[in-house]
């Protein structure tokens, strides 16, 4: 059931996101010089790009190809935390406490912002997230800081953020919980100017890669990485490329 975000072809062309060419694929050698990572089902969701981007860029850097599959809900983390793919795009620090075999790479690839989307003339107030339980929430199944801080609401997860602002815009939930950016793009796609983010966030953090324990002999190189991208702006200017469309 499963869809590719990114193909192979457009995974072996990394290099052209990026900055001079690293080590060859070949240097690294056998099936280590690929690497198959999964990531929540998030129809072009600009965050997604951006940690995919960068992702791609360490990777190539590193002499690696990276392939993106791309999972519904719960199934990315269950898969990437077994084994059967490498590890998980972008998630927030402390995802090995759920699922241990996860390591994460200590170095920020993208940040994420929750808010609330509600219709543009709505009266609902949202002032945290305990202001939320007497409203019907959507949001997209998979999304760990909204499923943890909605325990007990009543909430109506679905497959994707499409599904969940159609459901707004019917009536039939009163609140949409997402990402800012990835909401706003999924609206624009939608074409739905008639519902809003409230500019309040329910929470602001930073999001990491993660990788299976059986690769983890990578994360201090993926961190040096990260770390000199960060430090050259790469990473700044990536972001600033993506949402600029938006």
């Amino acid at each position: 059931m499963a869809s590719p975000l990114l193909t192979r072809r457009q995974c072996c062309i990394a290099g052209a996101l990026g900055l001079a060419s690293g080590a060859r694929a070949s240097d690294v050698g056998g099936a280590d010089a690929n690497i198959r990572i999964s990531t929540l089902a998030l129809e072009s969701d600009p965050t997604s790009q951006l940690a995919a981007k960068v992702m791609l860029e360490a990777y190539r850097r590193l002499g690696m190809e990276m392939d993106i599959v791309s999972m519904p809900g719960e199934r990315t983390l269950v898969s990437a935390n077994a084994g059967e793919t490498d590890g998980e795009l972008y998630r927030k620090a402390g995802l090995e406490k759920t699922y241990p075999n996860l390591v994460m790479v200590p170095v920020p690839v993208a940040s994420y912002e929750v808010v609330a989307f509600v219709p543009r003339h709505s009266v609902v107030t949202v002032s945290g997230w305990a202001s939320l339980r007497v409203l019907r929430i959507g949001f997209v199944k998979g999304i760990k800081v909204v499923e943890e801080n909605t325990v007990g609401m009543q909430v109506l997860p679905v497959a994707s953020l499409q599904q969940a602002f159609a459901m707004l815009d019917k009536g039939r939930v009163d609140v949409v919980l997402a990402n800012r950016i990835s909401g706003l793009a999924a609206l624009r796609s939608m074409k739905l100017g008639g519902i809003e983010p409230r500019p309040q966030p329910l929470a602001f953090f930073s999001v990491y890669h993660y990788l299976h324990v059986s690769r983890q002999a990578l994360v201090p190189r993926l961190g040096q990485v990260l770390q000199d991208m960060t430090r050259e702006r790469w990473i700044q200017h990536a972001q600033d490329e993506i949402l600029s469309q938006y």
